[in-house]
């Protein structure tokens, strides 16, 4: 994806922009902000796919008003004295990439929620910016979204005088899988080694996968990937796919299905990473870390040891400066 629009100006002698965008996240832990963060985000048709005459009456009837104060608790477990860990962490490591790229403008946006993409690219029109470069905070591509960010950037740029690039994935590459596996090492050296290792995925819906999505494929590379960095075979990750949503078939075998069965098993002790997600949000804190790691014990596990996102380590934001560098994957 390259847009540009036809206003003439000379880009190459305005400052470079860098923009990570990030999925988004309610203003604060009550009702009300998660039902309009949701309704935002389960409006768009990258998400959900149904005709809008048959799932707007639902969403807006049935499913927002009986989930939002459900979401809401959730997101008050897990609430940090700044605001949101996604929308801490977001900010953080775009903070820290910024500080890797003296002479660039670096900023962080939300596809649902603020700041919009719209609202960015705006400001940094204004501050005289002519290139960015929009990298989605999504290591693993796919439809519901990259996609999603592609048409936030499309539905602003038009008019704009921006000459946009934007990155589809990054699941191959070399330093944010090295930071990957540096912090799943380090959590064994404090820690020592658990008796499985399971990488737990954000699900999408089977339909997706096939009808050509390609994230169940760059999933499994990035798992691959990692297992070589860490210098272990493969077959000693589980790969799993987390927070289904609704009652379709979505990518399996589902995280806390695979704990439990664990568990049974006779398994006492896993470690859980959730490489999918660039910075901790409401899935990795409180699906995972609370909600899963008290069902793995309910099943006979003994402990769930959840390891961190990246959020806005070292490695993490030496990694996303690099790729913003290059030249090779931006289109």
């Amino acid at each position: 994806m390259h847009m540009q629009d036809d206003a003439p100006h000379d880009a190459s002698a305005a400052p470079p922009a860098l923009l990570l965008v990030n999925l988004g996240t309610p203003a604060a832990p009550t009702a009300r902000a998660v039902r309009r963060y949701l309704a935002q985000f389960l409006h768009d048709h990258r998400v959900v796919q149904l005709t809008r005459w048959l799932w707007c009456p639902l969403l807006h009837f049935v499913i927002l008003p009986l989930r939002s104060p459900k979401v809401a608790r959730k997101y008050a477990e897990i609430w940090m004295e700044d605001g949101s860990p996604l929308a801490v962490h977001t900010a953080a490591l775009a903070t820290a990439v910024g500080a890797r790229l003296p002479g660039w403008q670096v900023r962080h946006a939300m596809r649902y929620g603020e700041p919009s993409v719209a609202t960015v690219l705006a400001e940094l029109r204004a501050q005289g910016v002519r290139r960015v470069r929009v990298l989605p905070l999504y290591p693993q591509y796919s439809t519901t979204t990259t996609t999603s960010v592609e048409d936030a950037v499309a539905a602003a740029v038009p008019g704009s005088g921006l000459q946009v690039q934007l990155r589809r994935d990054y699941h191959l590459d070399p330093g944010w899988v090295a930071a990957i596996a540096e912090r799943i090492r380090a959590h064994w050296q404090a820690h020592g080694r658990g008796e499985r290792l399971l990488l737990s995925f954000h699900g999408i819906p089977q339909r997706l996968v096939d009808a050509g999505d390609p994230y169940a494929r760059q999933c499994e590379a990035s798992t691959a990937a990692i297992a070589a960095a860490l210098g272990i075979a493969r077959k000693e990750i589980v790969l799993t796919f987390q927070s289904r949503f609704g009652r379709e078939a979505w990518l399996q075998p589902y995280t806390q299905q695979t704990l439990e069965a664990l568990a049974r098993e006779g398994v006492r002790t896993v470690d859980v990473a959730c490489p999918g997600f660039a910075v901790d949000c409401l899935e990795t804190l409180e699906e995972i870390a609370m909600q899963n790691a008290e069902a793995f014990r309910a099943a006979g596990g003994q402990a769930l040891r959840y390891i961190p996102c990246l959020n806005a380590a070292p490695a993490h934001a030496d990694a996303l400066a690099a790729l913003a560098r290059t030249d090779a994957g931006w289109s």
